[in-house]
């Protein structure tokens, strides 16, 4: 079986840094080189052939940085890697100060603006124009773009990069499904619904989710909910900072009021707050649940851990015949503005993109689409497989121009400060939908402000 790569979120993307023959590292990736201009390749910075150790920090419990790095340094024997590993959550909290104090030459990245603004990633601008990065599809590195002086994303220099490009959704477990009579995924936001209630009386849990921890999992239910209520525009403007953009609009009060029925009729685990990520897959795969939010990076652990036994599917809109939307971007890594190896970092990333076997690996790994030229091959999917279905609902997605960001990364710390602390308080009954989204905004304002 092959398949394709990435978000994710949640989610990986790798860079590195090297010197080109010696191993050591250089401004390559502030400004273009003058032989490194256009796409061409043969002057693009390299690993070289000496020795180097390419130090990496990534989030635990995803085999595909790994994957990726032992399969180059098959390729590139001189390039040996120091990974150390945490969760996203520790990440997310550690990144500023990891970056400035023991900065590695690859790091996962839980948000690109503030680290933009405090001058810890490095410009990757020249090693767009030397490997021909600027020539790939536009929306592929959108999200990993800034305006001077990081005031805005969306638009300006390259800071990151991404392993692969992932999407969200919903994946669901066949077996309990028959037991419901879903023969089909639901096709609108009532007919998930109405599964949702026959599974709980059938005695199966409906949702199996995540929301402990600094960086909760309720987060993807209810941004799939405010798509499936309204455009996707308004949520990407917010995330990217747009002067005036807010989350708090009527169609997002809809999606927060769906998703507090939700669990107010005892459609999540009891203890949902206290449970993590790594717990709730364990859950799901032993079969603790009829359907579960998540993204296309565990399709090829699903296929692995539960052959045929998986489907997935796009969040239904609330209208049938409705366009559709999803959380899509790229697993994001970044190179340190202070890393020892930037040029072979950057190498690597290229590597990814364009490589065949890294390619495979991306999707077979991944489960998600790679990141590249148009025109690139995509390895071969087995029908039937949890990876074939989650590609051809990334292809509905571009076909329907529904891609968003996530809302948890609108700033540094509206995941772990806002988003989570406020849905773990809309479980425990504590929070309001309509309070909710007024201090999540208001978190946002003073978070842009002061930045």
């Amino acid at each position: 079986m092959s398949r394709r790569t990435r978000w994710n979120g949640a989610a990986l993307a790798v860079v590195m840094g090297g010197a080109l023959a010696a191993g050591c590292g250089a401004p390559g990736g502030d400004a273009p080189r003058p032989e490194a201009t256009g796409a061409s390749l043969a002057a693009a910075p390299t690993c070289g052939t000496a020795p180097v150790t390419l130090n990496a920090y990534i989030e635990t419990g995803f085999p595909l940085p790994k994957e990726l790095s032992t399969e180059f340094s098959k390729q590139h024997p001189n390039v040996k890697w120091n990974i150390r590993e945490d969760q996203f959550a520790v990440i997310t909290q550690n990144a500023p100060r990891v970056l400035a104090d023991d900065p590695p030459d690859l790091m996962r990245l839980p948000q690109v603006s503030e680290l933009v603004k405090n001058n810890l990633l490095k410009n990757l601008d020249g090693y767009a124009k030397a490997f021909g990065w600027d020539s790939w599809p536009a929306s592929q590195l959108e999200q990993m773009r800034m305006a001077p002086g990081g005031k805005t994303r969306g638009e300006g220099s390259l800071y990151a990069m991404g392993l692969n490009f992932s999407m969200t959704g919903v994946f669901y477990n066949k077996k309990l499904a028959d037991k419901i009579g879903m023969s089909s995924p639901p096709a609108t936001l009532a007919e998930l619904d109405d599964a949702l209630a026959k599974a709980k009386s059938a005695g199966i849990t409906p949702i199996a989710q995540f929301n402990g921890g600094a960086t909760g999992g309720l987060a993807f239910p209810l941004q799939d909910l405010m798509a499936a209520y309204g455009p996707s525009g308004p949520i990407n403007e917010w995330i990217y900072q747009k002067p005036g953009a807010t989350i708090d609009t009527p169609s997002n009060l809809q999606a927060t009021r769906h998703l507090e029925k939700w669990i107010k009729a005892g459609y999540f685990w009891k203890d949902v707050n206290a449970v993590d990520y790594a717990t709730m897959m364990s859950r799901f795969i032993k079969g603790e649940g009829l359907f579960m939010f998540n993204g296309d990076w565990e399709s090829g652990n699903l296929d692995k851990q539960m052959p045929g036994d998986v489907g997935f599917f796009l969040m239904p809109p609330a209208q049938q015949g409705g366009k559709q939307a999803a959380m899509s971007a790229p697993l994001t890594y970044g190179i340190s503005s202070r890393a020892k190896n930037a040029d072979c970092a950057a190498y690597f990333l290229n590597w990814v993109a364009t490589d065949p076997k890294a390619r495979e690996i991306g999707v077979q790994v991944g489960g998600s689409h790679p990141m590249g030229p148009a025109d690139a091959p995509m390895p071969e999917v087995s029908e039937g497989t949890v990876t074939a279905s989650t590609l051809a609902a990334g292809a509905k997605i571009a076909e329907d121009n529904g891609s968003m960001d996530f809302i948890a990364n609108a700033t540094g710390a509206i995941y772990a400060k806002s988003w989570t602390p406020q849905l773990q308080k809309l479980v425990a009954g504590q929070q309001t939908p309509e309070a909710l989204l007024k201090s999540v905004q208001s978190d946002y304002t003073s978070q842009v402000k002061g930045s």
